[in-house]
């Protein structure tokens, strides 16, 4: 597509399938779930245009990057030790982080552990929630909206779609995070979500991201854009828009 090109690396003890384009400073997409790299095409074909290095991997266990059979091979850890084994690989000191949904956790993980590693990170849809340390991701989940939500749902392996019975590790992380409750994220950020995304519209989100709590927890917080008529997938449903508002922000840096 356009001159996007694909390749099979091998970071963290795993087979990645990376789409790249450009010359230039690196931004680093972290597609959704259950998405791919195709998820940043215009994005990816727009900045390489600017001046930049696209990469967008598949992260792990998802498309053409490998997928390894236990469950406890998916925690936040791993991800972000494919991420930092990527940059070593492409020779990269810091890039330019760009995370949707999932992808967007993942981003705030990767900027929580390795902020090193991370120059701005522009974050689609899901914002900054500090741990709580009296209860896990998935029991607040599941008081909030019950045990068909699907995040509850992909906690016990064979009870979903067989394929889809071992993506559940938000305990596992909650478990595993302890260390980093009370953290505060210290990169340059530029949140993006739509009006219409029900992350936004969801209980108590809305407040947190203009109440002061998102502020307080990232206090390099330099922009919140919500945009009109706009659902969760904005960096398909308004890719100019999106592109735009990334390098707005990327090229002041």
């Amino acid at each position: 597509m356009e001159g996007i090109e694909h390749r099979t690396v091998e970071v963290n003890g795993i087979k990645m399938h990376i789409a790249e384009k450009g010359q230039g400073p690196v931004v680093l997409f972290l597609h959704g779930f259950p998405e791919l790299w195709y998820s940043w095409r215009h994005q990816i074909v727009a900045l390489s245009s600017l001046g930049y290095r696209t990469v967008a991997p598949d992260l792990r266990g998802f498309g053409d990057t490998e997928a390894p059979t236990s469950i406890s091979s998916y925690t936040c850890f791993h991800i972000v030790g494919d991420l930092v084994a990527l940059l070593d690989l492409l020779s990269v000191e810091q890039v330019f982080l760009v995370g949707h949904d999932w992808g967007a956790l993942m981003g705030w993980y990767l900027c929580m552990f390795r902020p090193d590693r991370v120059k701005a990170y522009v974050c689609l849809s899901v914002p900054f929630l500090p741990r709580n340390p009296n209860i896990s991701t998935v029991d607040f989940a599941r008081a909030l909206y019950g045990d068909d939500f699907y995040i509850c749902r992909f906690q016990e392996p064979g009870k979903m779609e067989a394929e889809m019975a071992e993506v559940g590790t938000e305990y596992v992380n909650w478990e595993l995070t302890a260390p980093w409750t009370g953290v505060q994220i210290k990169v340059p950020v530029k949140f993006i979500t739509g009006e219409l995304d029900m992350v936004y519209t969801s209980r108590d989100t809305e407040q947190h991201i203009h109440g002061g709590g998102f502020k307080e927890a990232v206090p390099n917080l330099e922009e919140v854009i919500v945009q009109k008529g706009v659902a969760h997938f904005n960096n398909q449903e308004a890719a100019e828009d999106i592109t735009n508002h990334i390098y707005d922000f990327i090229r002041k840096l």
